[in-house]
Parts: C-alpha cells; structure tokens; sequence
C-alpha cells in the first residue's frame, strides 16, 4: 500500500468514530498526477447527494506533461461504495454533529486509488487544547524515560 497524501488536520479538528475505505472515480489524468503525490485533502469532506457519496474540495493537481484534455484540480468526485454502506452512512449523518472527512489517499496492492473515510464529530476548542496538552505530556514522559535509561 503506497500512500499518496493524509490528511492531519481532520484528526485535529474532529473525533473520528469509525473509518471505511471508498473507491474514487478518476480520470487518466488525475491517477498519472497521484503517481506523483501531488494531492491533498485539506478543508475536503463527502457528502451524500441524490443517493450518491460524493468527495468536494479535494485538491489534485494538474498533471505535468497533461495536455488541453487535462482535468480540473478541486473538481467533485464520485466516491464508490456499495449500497448498504451508503445507506448506512446516511442514518449516522442524519444524527447531529457527524460530518465525513476523507483521512488519507493511498494506492491499494492492486493499484487502485482508494480514499479512507472516517465518520467525525467536530471536536471545540476546549477538546483540542487539551489534545494539545495530553500529547505535549507524553512526550515529555517518553523523553524522561528515554533520558533514565541513558543514565543507565
């Protein structure tokens, strides 16, 4: 599995609950230009309309020796999940405060471009700092256990 580009920011903003890995139309373009890991998924999210999941503001750029039939970069794309699943996502979203983020854009053992989905809760501000705090603390823990060793 080679890994095209994550998206960090999603896991501080929002509480992931579950994950589950979508397929991703594209054109021949657009998988050329992830050949090159020249995508992000920064401020991107999916949605369900008209039955159909759909990704929104994913950014893949314009591919280098593409042509004039090159493809637009922030353009919506169909995301490819069995019926079940979407109908599934679509109770949990009728929920409040639940809202789909993609979390990273890899190529399968296959080679096909898959995008991993989690199913969030945005955190406030009160939530990250202390993300912020609790991660500080534990590196500062891992740093004195490593320092005690040393001594040793």
């Amino acid at each position: 599995m080679k890994i095209i580009c994550t998206n960090r920011k999603a896991r501080h903003d929002y509480n992931i609950v579950e994950t589950m890995e979508a397929g991703i139309a594209l054109v021949g373009t657009e998988v050329k230009s992830l050949r090159e890991n020249t995508a992000h998924l920064k401020d991107s999210y999916a949605a369900i309309e008209s039955g159909e999941l759909w990704l929104h503001h994913a950014h893949i750029s314009v591919y280098s020796k593409g042509n004039r039939s090159n493809h637009e970069p922030t353009r919506t794309r169909k995301l490819l999940v069995h019926e079940k699943e979407l109908r599934r996502l679509y109770g949990k979203l009728q929920e409040k405060g639940f809202t789909i983020v993609p979390l990273r854009l890899y190529f399968n053992d296959a080679g096909r471009v898959k995008v991993e989905l989690g199913l969030a809760r945005g955190k406030k501000d009160i939530d990250k700092r202390r993300a912020i705090a609790e991660r500080d603390a534990d590196r500062d823990l891992q740093r004195e256990i490593k320092e005690r060793e040393r001594r040793k």
